[in-house]
Formats: C-alpha cells, structure tokens, sequence
C-alpha cells in the first residue's frame, strides 16, 4: 500500500537524517516504525484479553484470601 504524507520540508530532511545514521532510507524508517506501531496496538489486545479473562476467572483458591498477620509471621 502506498500512503502519502505531507510534512514539513524541515522536518522530512532531518529524519532522513536520523534514518541514515540508522542505515536506512527514510521510507524504511516509516515502514519500521508503523510495523512496531501495529504490534503494540496488538500487544495492548492481547493484555487486555488476559485481563479480562483474569478478571472474570472465579480462580482456584478455594476461598482462601491473603492475611498480612499470618504472611508477617517468622518461622
């Protein structure tokens, strides 16, 4: 997919810069940062999947709850 932007002139010459202290062409640089833009947006979905599931999972304590007395107590 192409995708075209409008950006300062400024701007797009020091990034192309920075791109190529990186080794890359500025359009590589774009392509890279919205791959890793996708990802955490996934990432982000998958923590509150496991959130919710963890929050909504009655658990295997069987009524047990934490006791500060009892966790404070030396052997």
């Amino acid at each position: 997919m192409n995708i075209t932007l409008s950006v300062d002139e400024r701007v797009a010459e020091q990034a192309r810069a920075a791109a190529a202290t990186m080794g890359k062409s500025l359009n590589q640089a774009v392509r890279d940062y919205l791959e890793q833009l996708a990802g955490r947006q996934q990432v982000a979905a998958e923590v509150e999947a496991f959130e919710k599931s963890a929050l909504e999972t009655p658990g295997r304590l069987k009524g047990w709850r934490f006791d500060r007395d009892e966790a404070n107590r030396r052997a």
